[in-house]
């Protein structure tokens, strides 16, 4: 029977974690040579008195090492999402992600039940339907208006009008409440 080999790294998973321990290593590579650079810039600068003496190291040595050091920790927090979660951030995660579904569920009932109309408001729509009759117009105005208005509403003078008398009176509908056309 044939001895059993051990398994060969494929070369995709091999390539992946060199290229990952690179990227490690140039991460803090450039880290130091920004921050060897940012200290010479400064070294230098403080080494002029005047202002456009002190330029020339600012540009050729403290902004690139300022960038070093920024590209340098892009690199190293790359890393990090390389690396598998620990158990606890694992757990952290799902609880997160339980926590997100109960929210997005309490949201979305709370829309639907302020879409969907709870049966009183069933039924007051179709007394206000019902009483689309009742109009009511100002003395001297041009329009009439549904009871509920807010034009009429808390006015003593506004008189009922029967079924016609707003088109023999010439008076419009009202643009606020939209009665209906008689």
């Amino acid at each position: 029977m044939p001895e059993p080999r051990e398994p060969v790294p494929e070369p995709q998973r091999t390539a992946r974690t060199a290229l990952q321990a690179l990227r490690t290593h140039i991460g803090w590579v450039c880290c130091a040579g920004g921050a060897l650079l940012c200290a010479l810039g400064w070294y230098g600068v403080s080494g002029e008195r005047y202002t456009a003496r002190q330029i020339p190291y600012l540009a050729s040595a403290t902004a690139p090492g300022a960038a070093l050091i920024i590209g340098g920790t892009v690199l190293l927090a790359a890393r990090r999402r390389d690396l598998p979660a620990s158990p606890e951030q694992q757990r952290d995660q799902e609880q997160m992600q339980r926590q997100l579904a109960v929210l997005y569920q309490l949201l979305t009932d709370a829309v639907e039940t302020a879409e969907t109309p709870s049966p009183g408001e069933d039924a007051a729509r179709a007394g206000a339907d019902s009483s689309a009759a009742l109009l009511l117009a100002v003395p001297g105005g041009r329009t009439y208006h549904r009871t509920g208005c807010l034009l009429v509403q808390g006015r003593q003078d506004p008189e009922r009008l029967l079924d016609g008398a707003a088109s023999e009176r010439g008076l419009r509908p009202c643009p606020l409440c939209d009665p209906p056309e008689v």
